[in-house]
């Protein structure tokens, strides 16, 4: 502590935040949860011209206590100097906890100010204060400066500082290099150096399959996945990495490699998360790729993943899916999602509705088409005319020509409209079933024409 009390530049982590860019350093002004003396201290801070800091502090009046010295501290990586100088003064005030002096690490070195930060880790040492999570700050301060070969080296010397080098120590860097954008590569060389010495875990390789799906390298991707399944083996704990694999896949419209190597992790009774599938499927269904649409739902569905429990992000995607299965003839399919989409509160669009309508009755399931028709009309599905014109259309074809009359008069009572070129299809299949059922027609027509005067 005397160390960096000595130097107004020296000092930061026990819960490490994220790394920060100098033009995102959070503000005590934004802050919407802070105590009155954190804001005083913070505002002091701010407007006070950096050598007059010391007696601004001295005559503030404020006594912080641990978790003031916290907020104060987290909300000044703008002012990395007037920080410093706070922290002298509060570690005079009390002895000061190693969540402080890692905050003063990270603040120190997400401001690039790299060789205060090595005097305050120096002084954390000196008093039993450094810890992992120290060292996380470091590594990110300086992937976040894109000074890789730092933060390698600043890894080799960890056993310096007491701090043992493991799997999650390595899992730390590796994350913090992928972090970057298009860095994956540098963090695959660091792990091919270090893997015989640090067993990596399942972490390990979806920390770098993640880095290959934000860089959409899917050669790297199934390299990388390949030795994953050899160090590690199959395990159904490794759902981030299966997540990620298969998302590559899927953006690099590789979507055949994906469905393949989703039945292999089947095999293995693994399987990636829902968030997967929702994602995949957006996707795939925004190519308008119908088929293979229709192929992961299928696969997924055998997986014995819940995917009917709400799990979809939006209407648009259940629609999309939907027209999918309706476009594809998935007659069973279709009506046990249309059941689902209702439970959940997503029900098919109108349109949707009159395309599923038109498909069951194409395929003698006149049951379910009246299913949707019933739905849409108790519902106010609007607009409706489409779907009841698909149902009067549907029976026609059956031959049930009584339940058309009847439905075509119900739709009269509620004015729904009726088509110029339904009733044309409708005369043609009345008109060859003999007198009775020509006088039937021509009764439903003049009441047809007498609403349409209306």
């Amino acid at each position: 502590m005397e160390a960096l009390a000595s130097n107004p530049r020296r000092s930061t982590a026990s819960k490490i935040p994220k790394p920060h860019r100098p033009t995102q350093f959070p503000s005590y002004r934004d802050a919407a949860h802070i105590s009155p003396n954190a804001r005083k201290l913070c505002d002091l801070l701010a407007r006070t011209p950096p050598n007059d800091i010391e007696t601004a502090l001295t005559n503030c009046g404020v006594h912080p206590s641990h978790d003031e010295v916290h907020e104060v501290l987290s909300l000044s990586y703008s002012v990395p100097f007037s920080a410093v100088k706070f922290f002298r003064w509060a570690g005079h005030l009390q002895m000061l906890s190693a969540h402080a002096w890692n905050l003063m690490v990270d603040l120190l070195g997400k401001n690039g100010l790299f060789e205060h930060m090595w005097d305050a880790i120096r002084s954390m040492k000196q008093q039993n204060q450094l810890s992992l999570p120290t060292f996380v700050s470091v590594f990110e301060s300086y992937c976040t400066a894109a000074r890789f070969n730092e933060a390698f080296m600043s890894f080799d010397v960890m056993d310096r500082y007491a701090i043992h080098p493991d799997v999650v120590a390595l899992n730390s860097l590796l994350s913090a290099i992928c972090r970057e954008d298009n860095h994956t590569s540098v963090a695959l060389e660091f792990f091919d150096k270090i893997k015989a010495k640090i067993a990596p875990d399942g972490d390990t390789f979806a920390i770098l399959l993640e880095g290959w799906e934000k860089e959409g390298n899917a050669a790297k991707a199934k390299s990388t996945f390949g030795e994953m399944v050899v160090r590690v083996g199959w395990d159904r704990k490794n759902m981030a990495a299966y997540d990620a694999f298969l998302m590559t896949l899927v953006r690099a419209l590789q979507v055949d490699e994906a469905v393949k190597f989703l039945k292999l992790m089947k095999d293995h009774d693994c399987f990636p998360g829902l968030k997967f599938f929702t994602n995949a499927l957006d996707i795939i269904i925004k190519q308008n790729d119908a088929p293979n649409a229709v192929i992961l739902w299928d696969v997924m569905l055998e997986s014995g993943l819940m995917v009917f429990q709400g799990v979809f992000p939006d209407s648009l995607t259940y629609n999309i899916l939907f027209e999918c299965l309706v476009r594809n003839k998935k007659l069973h399919k279709t009506d046990m999602f249309f059941n689902e989409m209702v439970k959940n509160e997503f029900p098919p669009t109108s349109a949707n509705c009159t395309s599923a309508i038109a498909m069951f009755f194409d395929r003698d399931d006149p049951e379910a088409a009246q299913s949707i028709w019933t739905y849409m009309f108790e519902n106010r599905v609007k607009p409706l005319s489409d779907a009841a014109n698909e149902v009067l259309l549907g029976l026609c074809k059956l031959g049930r020509l009584s339940e058309v009359k009847r439905s075509a008069e119900d739709m009269l009572d509620r004015r729904i409209i009726i088509y110029e070129s339904t009733m044309a299809k409708l005369k043609d299949a009345f008109y060859r079933d003999g007198r009775s059922a020509r006088d039937r027609y021509d009764s439903l027509s003049r009441r047809w024409k007498a609403l349409g005067k209306l």
